[in-house]
This record gives structure tokens, C-alpha cells and sequence, in this order.
């Protein structure tokens, strides 16, 4: 198989995880601009969630297009991938509905968490196919220590959840802000 079927199959999911997250906010009742008021956190935790699936749809495309072939292992790193993503609707609800309350913000965080764990074992999947000369192989090496670093994050911001949720929430925050410049490195490989 290819990486383009990889990719399509990949991109369908995401687009689903993201209709999933729209379709969780729910219309307010009432007509004035107070009734919006408490749809703020609900809101924010979308914004935040939707931030973080189209930096993995983007990162995932610059992956894939790194791959000259796909392994069975690759298929099943994307797989174990697309189940964590596929809980980011479930973590952005709950945390939305509950304020950053601690479980739940815990449990946000081990997804996300999860997620970049599966992200890291694609992307060592991946390179694993590529000549060990191969100048993607090299860039993909050189890459892991930013995604090291939100592993590193996430990690804390579970334990954290249950001191201050606030501090969970920046950490998930600055490791948006990381990743959304993609890496360059990888994209000049295709170029």
C-alpha cells in the first residue's frame, strides 16, 4: 500500500474527530448575549482541541509524505494514533462541561498525552522503513526531541490536573503553540 491511501483513510477520521467536536457544542437557550456566557469554557475547550487535531493533521501529512512505502507496522502505528485522536472529543466534552475540574482535566491531559505517544511510534515507524542514509530518515531523528518535550509536558500536566488545573492548562497551551510552526527541516525534504 502506499502513503497516500494511508493519508486519505487518516484525513476521513480526522475530519469525523472534528465534526464529532462541533457537534458537542450545544446552542444556548436564550437569545441574549448572556446565554452565551456559559458556553465560554465549553468554547474554549473546543478552540483548544481543534488547535491540536489540525497540528496533527498537518504534522501527519508532512509524516507521510516521508514514507516511500507502508509497512503493516505503519498501518497499525496510524491505527493506534487514530484511536487516541478519536477520544479528543470525549476529553474536550468533559473538561468543557466540568471547568477544568481536576479528573477531568487529568484525563484531557492523558490523552493528549496518549496521542503524542502514538504520533512518536509513527513517526519512529516510519523512519524505520527509510534508508539509513536517507536524508528524511535523519530529519525525522533530529525532530523526536520536540515531540519528547510534549511527552514530557502531558506527563505533567496529568499530575498536575490534581494541584491546579490552570497550570495543566497552560502546559497543554505552550505545547500547542510548539507545534503549530511546522517543522521545516521535513518539509524542505519534499521540496
Amino acid at each position: 500500500m502506499g502513503p497516500g491511501r494511508l493519508e486519505a483513510f487518516s484525513d476521513g477520521v480526522i475530519a469525523i474527530i472534528i465534526t464529532i467536536m462541533v457537534l458537542e457544542l450545544k446552542v444556548p437557550h436564550g437569545d441574549g448575549i448572556e446565554a452565551l456566557v456559559p458556553l465560554v469554557p465549553v468554547f474554549a475547550s473546543y478552540v483548544l482541541s481543534f488547535v491540536f487535531v489540525a497540528i496533527y493533521w498537518g504534522n501527519h501529512h508532512h509524516l507521510l509524505r516521508a514514507a516511500h512505502h507502508v509497512t503493516p507496522g505503519v498501518i497499525w502505528a496510524n491505527a493506534h494514533l487514530m484511536f487516541w485522536l478519536s477520544l479528543v472529543p470525549f476529553a474536550t466534552g468533559w473538561m468543557g462541561e466540568n471547568h477544568l475540574a481536576p479528573v477531568p482535566t487529568a484525563a484531557y491531559g492523558a490523552v493528549l498525552l496518549l496521542s503524542g505517544l502514538a504520533f512518536f511510534l509513527l513517526q519512529r515507524s516510519i523512519a524505520a522503513t527509510l534508508h539509513d542514509a536517507s536524508r528524511a530518515r535523519e530529519v525525522l531523528r533530529d525532530g523526536e526531541r520536540k515531540g519528547i518535550l510534549s511527552l514530557v509536558a502531558y506527563s505533567a500536566s496529568v499530575g498536575l490536573a490534581f494541584v491546579n488545573p490552570v497550570i495543566s492548562g497552560a502546559l497543554f497551551v505552550l505545547v500547542a503553540i510548539m507545534w503549530v510552526i511546522p517543522d521545516r527541516a521535513l518539509e524542505k525534504v519534499h521540496e
